[in-house]
């Protein structure tokens, strides 16, 4: 039988309604207000936090206390969860110098927990390690130190390394890509059948797409079930095979996601099962004709739509549920517009998929499909836009966070790309237009069309290899001669389906739109490829809040970074014969603990000038410490030293340095030095 061909796709500009703004000016538009928009919320934002970060401990790092503590206890920006061994204090020797028992001491908001220390410890520097997981599913870690008495030599070594790193980090993030990549497949590209080509669901290339987004998902799952122990714990990718831990990840919020997961995908190859089984089959089939059919088809395309929503966004409510959206300001509201977030990006970028996989391999597509998924994209674009500007309001809160923050940074690109995807979508709309202007040169007739897509259809979808031709004279069966042996008649009937699918092909290919639609949707698919890693890596990354939250609270989530030696440059002028000079200082490693500290007074000629005396203290004003005086030994004329200076904390400490040059005349001058 007959298809009847859809109109091309492509809205005629002389038809546009009175007042219709043209495509460059609606965007323009659209731009400015998202701009004023974002604008607003990020001078309105106030404080949150996400992606748990140390804002606090007790003693501080890098703090020389008298005695030993009873304690040690850590502060954090929001809730984790820790095990009974998440906080580890090791004496100089390495030696647990803590009871192993961790106590929750959160209260009126402020998170907080604690270990006891053993009695009788010995006087030196103490190392504290942790190591817990944050709200939004992300392990966090970090090391500092604290003296007794006086800071020691410790053959503990402060790791640089972050949680969830390492191999087991890689092959965790690795799954984590594969199962956003499979989300969008699975979702976009079963979305686009059902909302813009019907009929393409019983095209094979389609039908894999769907099928390998389905695989992926749950393939990349179960290996993110496996890998959550090692990930969030010893970091060790042996202990995948380990399943002893398992019990602890299923209880976690994330592995209860991740098992709700995989159930839903259970219910997802139902869905699948039945769209390119009778679904395809009553497509196929195509009986518009009979009322019985057609109420049978419409209730059928109805229950799917219905079915795979509910269970599209069950899924999309798994990674909701238990990554950033889960925590900091707005749940409530966070969580849902999540949801629709993850669901718009699946719409686009896996609609994209399925329409650069029919221009490519299916025989033909209508331009009707074409244009339903030009609007499908269009509403995409818009949640996703709406959606996308208040979770980076939650997650960036300010200017300063977005241009001076990872998160803030990795946002701008991923904002960038999508403008790029907009303006290339734009293109695309340009050709699909061109698509309604009337048939290419070349291209056969419509009919004509109809009748050879139909053979291919059936042969890569029923592997009978059929003609069209074939069937029209036999009335639907093959003839055969009575001299003619049935595997030469199969070979015949393969070969006639290989010959009309190449005429199609060469038909198809010879139209200069659809070449050109390709080429603007595969350039569209390739920066969607990068959207969505840099999407992925987003979801992995501190937010900015918690960034600025834990800077302004002296805090941080890892050991504090080693800072090289620190020189200062004072010129200074007592007034008196002979009483200009400089005052080059220097202090390392300037970090809290003990440092070494030299002092040069030099005169305007470079040269070692000899004055009777220089005082040296320092100042952290920010704690009300101080002013600490240093006493330096004199070396040779002009140079003085001191080889064990011990600052307590880090922080921004003033330097004042008095140089007398002679009995009357005298200065004192000062600088800040940020100690680490």
């Amino acid at each position: 039988m007959k298809a009847t061909t859809a109109p091309r796709l492509g809205p005629n500009p002389a038809r546009q309604p009175p007042g219709t703004a043209s495509p460059p000016r609606a965007l323009l538009a659209a731009a400015v207000l998202l701009c004023t928009v974002l604008g607003a919320l990020l001078t309105a934002a106030g404080p949150a936090a996400a992606h748990a970060a140390l804002t606090g401990s007790d003693p501080k790092d890098g703090a020389v206390v008298a005695t030993a503590p009873k304690e040690v206890s850590l502060t954090f920006s929001e809730q984790i969860a820790m095990g009974k061994d998440s906080i580890r204090v090791l004496d100089p020797g390495g030696e647990r110098a803590d009871r192993a028992t961790v106590r929750d001491l959160s209260q009126d908001g402020t998170v907080r927990y604690a270990v006891d220390l053993r009695t009788g410890l010995a006087d030196g520097t103490y190392t504290v390690a942790w190591q817990a997981v944050s709200a939004d599913s992300h392990p966090v870690s970090g090391a500092f130190t604290f003296s007794v008495g006086a800071p020691s030599e410790t053959s503990v070594s402060l790791s640089s390394g972050e949680a969830g790193g390492g191999a087991v980090g890689l092959f965790y993030d690795i799954a984590r890509y594969a199962a956003y990549t499979g989300f969008t497949l699975m979702v976009g590209a079963a979305a686009f059948i059902l909302l813009c080509w019907r009929r393409g669901a019983s095209v094979r290339p389609l039908q894999r797409l769907v099928a390998y987004g389905w695989v992926t998902l749950t393939a990349a799952t179960l290996a993110m079930l496996l890998l959550r122990g090692p990930y969030t714990r010893s970091g060790e990718l042996s202990d995948v095979f380990d399943l002893s831990g398992l019990p602890a990840v299923l209880e976690s919020r994330t592995g209860a996601a991740l098992v709700s997961r995989l159930l839903l995908l259970g219910a997802a190859s139902l869905f699948i099962a039945v769209l390119f089984g009778s679904y395809a089959k009553q497509e196929r089939a195509g009986l518009p004709g009979l009322p019985r059919e057609a109420a049978r088809q419409r209730d059928l395309t109805f229950g799917l739509a219905v079915g795979g929503t509910v269970v599209a966004t069950g899924i999309a409510a798994t990674w909701a549920l238990s990554e950033h959206a889960s925590t900091g300001i707005q749940t409530g509201l966070a969580m849902p517009l999540d949801i629709l977030h993850l669901l718009a990006v699946a719409c686009w970028l896996g609609g994209l998929a399925a329409l650069l996989t029919a221009l490519h391999r299916a025989p033909s597509i209508e331009a009707s499909a074409v244009r339903r998924f030009s609007r499908v994209a269009f509403i995409s674009v818009v949640v996703l836009a709406a959606t996308g500007i208040y979770q980076s309001w939650r997650q960036i809160g300010s200017w300063s966070a977005l241009t001076g923050t990872p998160y803030g940074q990795l946002l701008l690109t991923k904002a960038v790309l999508v403008a790029l995807m907009v303006g290339v979508a734009w293109f695309s709309r340009k050709w699909t237009a061109r698509l309604g202007d009337g048939p290419a040169a070349g291209a056969p007739e419509p009919d004509a069309v109809a009748d050879l897509v139909s053979v291919p259809a059936a042969a890569e979808t029923t592997g009978t290899g059929g003609s069209a031709a074939e069937e029209k004279e036999t009335g639907g069966t093959t003839a055969q001669g009575p001299d003619e042996a049935p595997e030469r008649v199969a070979q015949l009937a393969r070969q006639r389906a290989a010959l009309d699918t190449a005429r199609l092909r060469k038909a198809r290919d010879a139209d200069p739109d659809r070449a050109g639609l390709r080429r603007s949707v595969l350039a569209e698919a390739s920066v969607a490829v990068v959207v969505l890693v840099v999407t992925t890596v987003l979801t992995a990354t501190e937010p900015g809040r918690t960034t600025e939250t834990a800077a302004k609270a002296g805090g941080g989530s890892g050991a504090p970074a080693t800072q090289g030696p620190a020189e200062l440059k004072l010129p200074f002028d007592t007034g008196g014969p002979d009483g200009r000079g400089t005052v080059r200082l220097t202090l390392d490693p300037a970090r809290s603990g003990g440092n070494e500290l030299h002092l040069w007074v030099e005169s305007p000629a470079g040269k070692p000038m000899d004055v009777p005396e220089a005082k040296i203290s320092l100042t952290l004003r920010e704690q009300r410490i101080g002013p600490l005086p240093v006493t330096a030994e004199r070396l040779s004329a002009g140079h003085w030293s001191a080889k064990s200076i011990q600052i307590p904390m880090p922080g921004e400490w003033t330097v004042q340095v008095t140089v007398r040059t002679s009995d009357i005349d005298q200065t004192t001058i000062d600088e800040t030095v940020r100690i680490g």
